[in-house]
């Protein structure tokens, strides 16, 4: 059984008050999800790390306002959800290296990850049976990866204490639908075996 990480949208324009599509709350996860991450390095579990990486006139845009513009501070991973040794894989058809990557940034144009053109090739590169899943929004990026995975024949653990939601019902809604597809729900405490919690 080998094990994957997966940290969706861990990005400054999502986590905090200053970024252009703030979820509320989201700062509180940073910790939890930077634990996570730092966790599966120190036992050699890669990280999937999808991105946001819109073009200034995106089409998304005209959902939701402008956010993650590629190149712009918003755009970046926290600080303190970065590995040492990553690989950033461009939302494009192309040729990647995953040799001693800690983590593999996923860059999106999509709130659905599997709609990169590269993601199915690194899933299977990877070879991975275990999917470990958080970050932001539950109810629709975290969603659509777990969808994705779970589609693919791949088991899914949704981290509860290291999501982020924008609306605590629809939230519920999503994870309801991962447990019903044969998806876990874990706490921080749980995926990291601590006895008394996170």
């Amino acid at each position: 059984m080998k094990t994957v990480f997966v940290d969706v949208d861990s990005q400054l324009d999502f986590l905090y008050p200053a970024g252009a599509l703030y979820v509320p709350g989201a700062e509180r996860i940073v910790p939890a999800i930077a634990r996570l991450n730092q966790f599966a390095a120190g036992r050699g579990v890669p990280v999937i790390s999808t991105t946001d990486a819109h073009a200034e006139n995106d089409p998304e845009f005209a959902t939701w306002p402008p956010h993650c513009i590629s190149g712009t501070w918003g755009q970046h991973k926290a600080e303190r959800t970065l590995l040492g040794k990553r690989v950033i894989i461009p939302n494009r058809g192309c040729d990647f290296a995953l040799d001693g990557a800690q983590q593999i940034v996923v860059e999106k144009q999509t709130v659905d990850v599997f709609q990169a053109p590269n993601l199915a090739r690194v899933i299977d590169r990877l070879g991975a049976t275990d999917f470990v899943v958080y970050g932001v929004v539950t109810e629709i990026c975290v969603l659509f990866a777990a969808r994705g995975l779970l589609k693919a024949g791949k088991q899914v653990t949704v981290v509860t204490d290291a999501v982020e939601s924008l609306k605590s019902e629809d939230s519920a809604r999503a994870l309801s639908e991962i447990c019903s597809a044969g998806g876990r729900l874990a706490t921080v405490g749980q995926v990291l075996d601590l006895p008394d919690g996170p």
